[in-house]
């Protein structure tokens, strides 16, 4: 309040500004004073007249403080007990009333408060009155608690409802701050379907919303979310439409394809008055209060288009570093969102890892995040950090982790083999509730596919003498009777040893040694009929009355009598009816019709005084509505005294300008744009980056560029390219690129310091790299200006390699025929490991497969078909390398071949081939260009251009293309492979036709289905190969043993889970046909 003393005086409050500062800010020495007047009686106070009537300033501030503080003390007694001695508060009334009327706003205010709180029903016109006359008050401090006194005369006296809302629909015109949140909250306690009351206002508070206290901010903001979907048409209908635009295939004319752009265009425009609230609460995402960044997630993610959206995903990230309160509902939001858009929250993967210090209910939330996020490019690395969960102290965490594997084993198919394995790995581990928890999981895995499994499903019966866990027993028995005539042996042993402790097993074990009898009944009637019978006799005298209602049940039903009803016919099926494989889902799934942020959203149930989010109307209502007269505006100014609002500071939070707010932005780019930090911080970022030149850790942590910023980057590359200086190129297009993409490096905390650390490191050799291939294209363009026309001198790039690549054959050329000693040693020293034992291998002349990229009648005469060069990552590290041969089969010159709109999917990057001036009629051209697959076998796709066309195309590559070949010794292979096993171990047995089990066939045939380095092997029998990806630089150790009978055991060991399952697919093919 002493704050908020001061700036009352200053907006219209009668008070002298000391005397309301003093006053304010007295509370202890005037409680003091005040438990001395009632202790001691009054004559301590018989000098107050005497010190108010002194010449000192002094001493007559002295006294107003104990005044104040005698009148506040009197307040808080009368709130307390007025309900309580009613006949006593009534005697006060004309002491509140004359107080409404103290010159001191503060008083005024007091007054009124406690006016307010006393629940005596006789007062409510009394209270009625003083709102109403408080609502016109000069100060905006009483007019805030003339809005809160409407909260509180409303629950005491319902029917004043309409009277009182003629006061909100005054006050909502107020334009000072101090009451905007006040009365707000008040419409949303009294009358929060009177949307109308809202519509002139709507503007007002958007633009005031920045300026308002933190708790109005979050009160105006969920307001406003609940407005906004009542007016305005949903934004999520423009993105399905270009969604579905993007897919249009090559035959299309031309004029079909220029209406569908129109149609598109055309399809949705956002209202300008939905742009003003977007707008206006960005910069609230800034905000020290975790409230109110929680209230600007909640209202992008309900009506921001989903292209937009991703801005809130660094703000949110950011407010994991608060207590574990804000935390835990911070990820309860993030596990909703992260359910329907994981791209939102994958460039913040590692912020999800669990620390040990965090408590049980934050590891489960961040181990639900991380469920919710994983897919083929990443799944390698959250089953890594599983295995580590599973090792924790915790043990509802540790089983908690092992329920999130069977999820993922469940969601990406192709680590389903991978997860079971590594579950049954942890039957044997000697904690009972990890080995319980394993069981129930696998449980559920093996009905998806139970047919392959039947040696699992042996194993775990096995365990049944030593799992002690209820659900556990329960899972296996369950199990063993669904599937008993896959493990016709071992079934009725099972059922034989769980009679003779069936009286001392819990309930639910008990129904599935029921379930076990009565199956086995049905289909081995000959060994097991006896046994059933001696378990249904014990059970019918069970203290469960569950467990006898079940014994009688299953009696009828398998044991036909003349009693029997018709069901007795279908026993069999019923009993073995193919059950569905149930769904392992995220506990968050079905929150999403809550609105983030609400309570009920927090308990998963309906809260009272919930309000629901209404659908998006079909059709926008009149926008007029919200217009208001400028001579109603300049009334409701000079109606009220205060300062002229000041304009909002020009200084952003975000590098986007405010022109390209009305435009969407792509995903991944917003997701960059939404900072945690402040914008001082941002600029040591960016100029950090210029320094070090470092550009591709900016391409890396953002998904996709804006053509336009691309065009227009290149044209002042092109620009500057005019000075003959090498050293001034390199600098100066690293600069462009750290520039156009300083806004994405993410380094927004010291807990992702190592991978800024790397992302640097990454840049550095980039940047050598681009220097030496520089070098070596000027020189090369001066040997070849007699065979072919010098192009401009403005078209040379940095990285233009065309020349480098043989035009006549398709084949791999080793690294040292192809470029000079001095790009060689650069390619040699870049090393994929820190190991010293490991080493890229030289490449291997082998021929690639040519694939179509565009067929001469799709591409207008135009066709294109592209190899895997197997070269050596010219373009950068991560790259890899893509040859890519242009023919022209028309009569005509095609001019301007480039490459346009790429759609790459989350962190994969491309580097371009320079465009091609000319095509002569029947001419063809080979050109380079370099792209990062992620270690992933996603498809990159993107526009082949020429002048007047542009062609869809994509390139997609074998999951042996990803790999570089590395040597190392034999026992470096065996001890790297004894590191790689578990769920990093993937095999299969294959036969082998005859003319393929030759070790010079083997390698031949393997090298050339992946790009692999052959391992000295010691054995005749045994073939090693190894290789790394090239993204990430993860250990490909491929092993094949050829058995007796024409067989061979296949073995891939890799951290990377996804690619060895795919890689092992292709393989086997290779080997096994003749």
């Amino acid at each position: 309040m002493s704050g908020n003393g001061l700036s009352y005086s200053e907006q219209g409050g009668e008070a002298a500004p000391e005397l309301a500062q003093e006053a304010a800010a007295s509370t202890t020495p005037s409680a003091s004073a005040a438990f001395g007047l009632f202790s001691s009686g009054t004559k301590k106070n018989e000098d107050l007249k005497q010190m108010l009537e002194s010449s000192k300033d002094s001493a007559k501030l002295d006294a107003m403080k104990r005044i104040v503080g005698i009148k506040k003390l009197v307040y808080v007694y009368l709130m307390r007990y007025a309900e309580e001695q009613q006949d006593l508060a009534l005697l006060s009334i004309s002491t509140f009333q004359r107080a409404l009327k103290d010159p001191n706003q503060l008083i005024r205010a007091s007054a009124l408060r406690v006016l307010s709180s006393i629940r005596v029903p006789i007062i409510v016109p009394i209270m009625m009155l003083a709102i109403k006359e408080a609502s016109s008050d000069l100060s905006p401090y009483v007019r805030k608690n003339a809005a809160h006194a409407i909260q509180k005369l409303y629950s005491l006296d319902p029917e004043q409802k309409d009277m009182l809302i003629e006061v909100i629909e005054k006050l909502l015109k107020d334009r000072s701050t101090l009451v905007a949140g006040s009365v707000v909250m008040a419409f949303e306690e009294v009358c929060p379907d009177r949307i109308d009351l809202i519509h002139k206002n709507y503007r007002k508070l958007c633009n005031l919303l920045v300026d308002v206290e933190e708790w109005g901010q979050v009160v105006i903001i969920h307001m406003l979310t609940r407005y906004a979907r009542t007016q305005f048409v949903s934004p999520w209908k423009g993105d399905e439409v270009v969604e579905e635009y993007n897919e249009n295939n090559f035959y299309q004319s031309d004029e079909e394809q220029k209406e569908k752009v129109q149609k598109v265009k055309n399809t949705y425009t956002m209202d300008p008055d939905h742009r003003l609230l977007l707008r206006n609460t960005k910069p609230l995402l800034q905000s020290r209060n975790a409230a109110v960044v929680m209230a600007v997630a909640q209202l992008y993610w309900h009506l921001a288009p989903k292209s937009e959206a991703g801005i809130v995903s660094k703000s949110l990230v950011r407010l994991l570093r608060s207590n574990r309160e804000v935390q835990y509902i911070v990820l309860q939001n993030i596990a909703t969102m992260s359910i329907q858009r994981k791209g939102m929250f994958e460039p913040y993967l590692k912020s999800f890892y669990v620390r040990s210090t965090d408590p049980t209910m934050i590891k489960t939330l961040k181990l639900d995040i991380l469920t919710n996020l994983a897919n083929e490019a990443n799944i390698s690395t959250l089953l890594r950090e599983f295995q580590t969960y599973v090792k924790s102290q915790d043990k509802q965490f540790a089983a908690a982790t092992i329920e999130a594997i069977g999820r993922c084993a469940t969601n990406i198919t192709e680590v389903t083999d991978t997860c079971l394995n590594g579950l049954v790995c942890l039957l044997s581990n000697r904690d009972e509730i990890v080995v319980a928890e394993s069981v129930v999981v696998i449980k559920k895995l093996l009905q998806t596919q139970p047919a392959n499994h039947g040696e699992i499903i042996k194993h775990m019966a096995k365990l049944l003498d030593n799992i002690t866990v209820p659900v556990a027993r329960a899972s296996i028995l369950w199990l063993i009777g669904e599937y008993c005539e896959r493990v016709p042996k071992i079934a009725p042993d099972v059922l034989r040893k769980t009679a003779k402790s069936f009286t001392n097993e819990d309930d639910l074990v008990k129904l599935q040694i029921l379930n076990l009898g009565a199956k086995l009944y049905l289909t081995n009637s000959k060994q097991t009929k006896l046994l059933t019978q001696y378990i249904l006799n014990l059970s019918k005298y069970d203290q469960s009355y569950d467990i006898r209602d079940r014994t009688r049940f299953i009696r009828q039903l398998i044991v036909p009598n003349e009693k029997s009803g018709a069901l007795s016919k279908y026993a069999k099926k019923i009993f073995l009816a193919q059950k569905p494989a149930p769904l392992l889902e995220s506990p968050f799934k079905d929150r999403d019709h809550f609105q983030l942020g609400t309570l009920s959203h927090t308990l998963n149930s309906r809260a009272t005084g919930y309000l629901e989010l209404s659908d998006w109307p079909g059709v926008a209502p009149d926008p007029s509505v919200r217009n208001v007269d400028i001579a109603e505006v300049a009334k409701e100014w000079t109606g009220i005294r205060g300062k002229p609002k000041k304009e909002k500071p020009t200084g952003k939070f975000y590098s986007e300008s405010e022109e390209e707010e009305g435009e969407s932005a792509s995903t991944s780019t917003s997701e960059s744009e939404s900072g945690s930090e402040s914008e001082k911080e941002d600029k040591e970022e960016t100029s950090s980056d210029e320094s070090s030149g470092s550009y591709s850790s900016s391409e890396e942590s953002s998904n996709s560029e804006s053509d336009s910023k691309e065009s227009t980057a290149k044209k002042t590359s092109r620009a500057a390219a005019e000075s003959d200086s090498e050293d001034i190129k390199v600098k100066g297009i690293s600069k462009k690129r750290s520039t156009s993409s300083s806004s994405d490096t993410d380094s927004t905390s010291s807990k992702e310091s190592s991978s800024d650390s790397k992302s640097e490191s990454d840049s550095k050799s980039d940047f050598v790299s681009g220097k030496s291939i520089s070098a070596i294209s000027s020189k090369k363009e001066e040997t070849t200006v007699q065979d072919r026309k010098a192009p401009n001198k403005q078209d040379v790039f940095l990285l233009d390699l065309d020349d480098f690549c043989p035009v006549t054959t398709p084949m791999a050329v080793p690294a040292a025929a192809l470029l000079s000693p001095s790009l060689t040693a650069d390619l040699e020293g870049l090393s994929l490991s820190s190991s010293s034992v490991i080493d890229v291998a030289t490449q291997v002349s082998m021929p690639t497969k040519t694939h179509e990229l565009l067929h001469r009648m799709s591409g207008k005469g135009l066709a294109a078909n592209y190899h895997f060069s197997r070269q050596p990552g010219i373009f950068g590290d991560c790259m890899v390398s893509v040859q890519v041969t242009v023919t022209n089969t028309t009569d005509q010159k095609i001019e301007n071949i480039h490459i346009e709109e790429k759609k790459l999917p989350p962190g994969m990057r491309m580097h371009e081939f320079s465009p091609i001036e000319c095509l002569e009629p029947a001419g063809s051209i080979t050109v380079s260009m370099g792209i990062d697959f992620c270690d992933s076998t996603q498809t990159a796709s993107f526009q082949l251009c020429t002048k007047d066309d542009h062609f869809n195309v994509s390139i997609q590559p074998p999951v042996g293309e990803l790999l570089l070949p590395v040597t190392m010794s034999e026992k470096d292979f065996k001890k790297e492979q004894g590191m790689l096993t578990g769920m990093n171990e993937t095999s299969a047995t294959i036969a082998v036709a005859p003319q393929n089990s030759t070790r010079l066939v083997i390698i031949e045939r393997v090298v050339k289905a992946a790009n692999l380095g052959v391992v000295p092997s010691g054995q005749d029998n045994i073939h090693r190969f190894a290789a790394k990806t090239v993204h990430s630089g993860s250990l490909m150790l491929v092993t094949v043993e050829l058995k007796e009978s024409s067989t061979a055991q296949l073995v891939i060991n890799t951290e990377k889970t996804v690619i060895g399952s795919i890689l092992l697919r292709e393989l086997k093919p290779v080997l096994s046909q003749g």
